[in-house]
């Protein structure tokens, strides 16, 4: 159905051009999911814009060909591509919130594409539209259809995403990260949904993924990626049982698997000749700026919550009254110092809300939050002061979270700034050092956070977070839409930093691979409630509560007949 052929992308610069896809080859079948993988950078989104002619003003096509059922797409007019799109070809983009447009409901924006390719009415499209959700699973499909993008959640808005893409039963889609950043229940039947369409309509897919366990989940060919070019095509089998590149086997080597947990995980490294290669770095050993490890004699939890419940009044329909929606509900849970406690759910189960009171930018409703044994629930802005240099969080989106018109040194210094610590010579020494902390060189503090990489900015609030010397980071999804080498790196970071800083880590996250490996206890959260705490190895190895099994089954494991979990 779709051919690439030698396919090459160059951006103009002030310098040239600059190649970004060189020379690409892959062919999909009737009926085929082919995985497209690779690192951040390596070229797979700007492939996929490639093929769907949605290149940016400063890309062009510099070779190839791009073949559907025998037609180069690239030699089509802007109108002749305008046909094609939705009805020949789709795209499933990777943020929806982005993607779908904020001032117009669901339903219409589906409607619009149903209108746009079949002769149908407004009321067959709209019949159309509502079925359509029906058949990707949103719950109430009704009111979704008259919701906007913001008030749905980020799994329904890949939904509604899907039905857009799937409203005039395209011969191939192309899904781009379409489970980045969802839970792994959500995850599951998103993946579900693309396969269940894929055997419907018998459309291809070409599914680009940095999550090894998607592909290895529902592909039935991979393509790997590395600066622009191909390095390796292999059936999903294959390539995970026998990788012949070096850098397929780094990645491979980089992902965290679960049930099989290490103090430190394989990271890519290569050479200046371009070669990569999987190292498993040792752990950092402790500074003498650090001094000795603080005693805990008293067996004191650094935080303890205590029938924390939090509430918020919301309204079904427009013309309903309010109901409360709990949303944070009688939760008890204790964090030691030093320690990792692992936070999982689904999406609206609690999660960031707990984060949120525990860092005291909402108030509770009820109950206890002790910090070294202060109650800090109740208390006011000023009283409150103190207690935030103590916490700190280190956020989801790092590009959203720093100020693109702040340069790295005055954003990590900008928390010591507001509190007042130290002189200007104080506070750029400590910079310094917390860059070099963070494994960022001292060229870093001029740079601004668009010059950097995803994993070098999220480095970059690391850095931030300890700016003040605290003593609880938050991390709430900090690694979520991290690539899997770089996920690796910044793991092992935030590891040898809690060992120099003495650290307490809350870490939040919906990636149940992960949260084994860094936590040492675990809270499993459904519907605002705790249904299930006790240390992380106890529970991923004999999980009592029902959802606790659901979130582990939902979890794709290399090396795991995929066959078999289906039947289950």
């Amino acid at each position: 159905m779709l051919e690439v052929r030698n396919f090459s992308i160059a951006f103009s610069t002030s310098t040239g051009l600059k190649p970004a896809v060189r020379g690409i080859d892959f062919a999909i079948k009737p009926g085929e999911i082919l995985g497209l993988v690779g690192e951040s950078g390596s070229g797979k989104t700007i492939t996929s814009l490639g093929v769907m002619g949605l290149l940016p003003p400063n890309a062009v096509v510099t070779g190839g060909e791009v073949l559907v059922d025998g037609v180069d797409m690239l030699k089509l007019s802007p109108a002749e591509l305008r046909k094609l799109r939705g009805r020949q070809v789709s795209m499933i983009f990777q943020d929806p919130m982005a993607s779908l447009d904020p001032i117009f409901t669901c339903g219409d924006q589906i409607v619009e594409a149903i209108l746009l390719h079949e002769t149908i009415g407004k009321t067959a499209a709209r019949k159309k539209a509502l079925e359509l959700l029906e058949k990707v699973r949103i719950p109430d499909p009704e009111r979704t259809m008259r919701s906007y993008p913001h008030e749905l959640s980020g799994g329904q808005c890949q939904r509604v995403m899907i039905a857009m893409a799937v409203s005039c039963k395209p011969r191939i889609i192309i899904a781009d990260e379409p489970t980045t950043a969802l839970d792994v229940t959500v995850q599951k039947q998103v993946l579900d949904l693309l396969r269940g369409l894929n055997q419907e309509v018998g459309a291809a897919i070409l599914l680009i993924t940095h999550d090894l366990g998607v592909i290895y989940e529902v592909a039935d060919r991979v393509v790997v990626m590395y600066a622009g070019k191909k390095m390796e095509e292999a059936t999903t089998q294959e390539l995970f049982a026998n990788p012949q590149s070096d850098y397929a086997k780094a990645l491979i080597d980089s992902m965290p698997a679960l049930g099989t947990k290490h103090a430190r995980l394989p990271v890519i490294q290569r050479d200046d000749a371009g070669n990569v290669r999987s190292v498993r770095p040792e752990a950092r050993a402790r500074s003498a700026e650090a001094g000795p490890v603080p005693d805990d004699a008293d067996g004191v939890p650094l935080l303890e919550l205590k029938d924390l419940c939090k509430s918020y009044w919301v309204k079904p329909t427009p013309l309903s009254a309010p109901v409360e929606m709990r949303a944070v509900d009688n939760v008890n849970i204790a964090i030691a110092p030093r320690t990792t406690l692992g936070l999982v759910g689904e999406s609206g189960c609690g999660k960031t809300t707990l984060s949120r009171a525990v860092m005291r930018l909402s108030t509770p409703g009820s109950g206890q939050i002790l910090f070294n044994g202060k109650d800090i629930a109740k208390l006011s802005e000023s009283a409150m002061q103190p207690f935030r240099r103590e916490i700190a969080m280190v956020f989801q989106n790092p590009y959203g979270s720093l100020n693109p018109r702040q340069a790295v040194a005055d954003l990590v210094a900008a928390p010591m700034v507001i509190v007042g610590e130290g002189t200007s010579a104080e506070r750029s020494k400590r910079v310094a050092y917390l860059l070099d902390a963070v494994g960022l060189p001292k060229a870093a503090a001029s740079r601004y956070p668009h010059e950097f990489s995803g994993g070098q900015r999220q480095r970059i609030a690391v850095a931030r977070a300890l700016a003040l010397k605290p003593s609880l980071v938050i991390c709430d999804e900090a690694v979520s839409a991290l690539d899997v080498s770089v996920q690796a790196q910044v793991l092992n970071l935030l590891k040898d930093l809690q060992v120099e800083f003495d650290l307490t880590y809350l870490f939040i996250s919906h990636d149940l691979s992960v949260v084994e490996h860094v936590s040492d206890t675990v809270a499993v959260m459904q519907k605002g409630r705790i249904v299930e705490y006790g240390p992380a190895d106890d529970i991923f190895a004999a999980p009592k509560d029902a959802y606790t099994r659901m979130l582990l089954d939902a979890v794709p494991i290399i090396g795991v007949d995929r066959a078999a979990r289906r039947a289950q």
